[in-house]
């Protein structure tokens, strides 16, 4: 097999993971073009006797590296979870990679990160409480994600099951965080629920949907956060972390800013 064809079914994860770490789907698309140009130019540091998709994961943080955070303003105890604890949070609970392929691919010790995702998990439990949205119309689904968001500390303000509920509830309660499904209770969606709030103001949000590919048609801008169903409590947990955190930081910088 080629490497271009060991490459490109994992692209669509690269993209994700990508547009997640950097909590914007325009940076995250570029690192990932900047990681197939290296590729390109050479392919000897693909190494093939690996996962072909631990090795893509390897090579883009060997090529990206994060930006500074040390010119934001505060956070509190939750600014000392680092990139690579982020990092690691989102390869070991959202990506599916073993703490040691974690580590192999952020070239660094198993057992630091080891001691670093627990520190994180820690720290997203005691200082990231939200007040969060849920746009869900299935019963079940909508109890299961109300259970992990509470769990994390959490305060759901609302469940719509369509979407000018969501929307009248996101006026009322001004929620920090929205998780939301593609289709809804009585055929509208939640896309268009998410446009409504997002141009009323500015809030981080998840899509949790069994149907990705409705959001990834390069029709329209992609989300930066997208987790399909069936998805593992601890997928959820770590990209609401990245989502708040991401979304807290910008602003703070741009208040430092003004």
């Amino acid at each position: 097999m080629g490497l271009s064809e060991a490459v490109a079914p994992e692209l669509p994860y690269l993209r994700r993971y990508a547009r997640a770490i950097t909590g914007s789907q325009a940076l995250g698309d570029a690192a990932v073009r900047a990681t197939l140009e290296a590729l390109l130019e050479e392919p000897a540091e693909f190494d093939i006797n690996s996962p072909a998709r631990l090795e893509l994961y390897r090579i883009f943080h060997r090529l990206w590296k994060p930006e500074t955070l040390s010119e934001l303003a505060p956070l509190g105890d939750v600014g000392n979870l680092t990139p690579r604890m982020r990092q690691s949070l989102l390869l070991a609970s959202v990506e599916g990679f073993s703490v040691g392929e974690t580590s192999r691919i952020l070239d660094t010790p198993l057992e630091q990160i080891s001691t670093e995702l627990d520190q994180a998990r820690i720290l997203i439990a005691n200082h990231l409480a939200s007040d969060v949205l849920v746009i869900e119309d299935e019963a079940i689904i909508a109890l299961h994600i109300q259970s992990i968001v509470k769990s994390l500390g959490h305060n759901v303000v609302g469940v719509a099951r369509t979407s000018a509920e969501a929307v009248a509830i996101a006026r009322e309660k001004s929620p920090e965080l929205v998780l939301a499904d593609i289709s809804l209770a009585d055929g509208s969606s939640g896309i268009d629920a998410v446009k409504e709030i997002l141009s009323e103001m500015d809030v981080p949000v998840i899509f949790v949907t069994a149907f990705p590919e409705r959001l990834l048609t390069g029709e329209r801008p992609e989300p930066t956060y997208l987790i399909t169903k069936p998805f593992e409590p601890v997928m959820l947990t770590a990209t609401i972390a990245q989502a708040l955190l991401v979304h807290r930081e910008q602003s703070s910088q741009r208040a430092a800013a003004a």
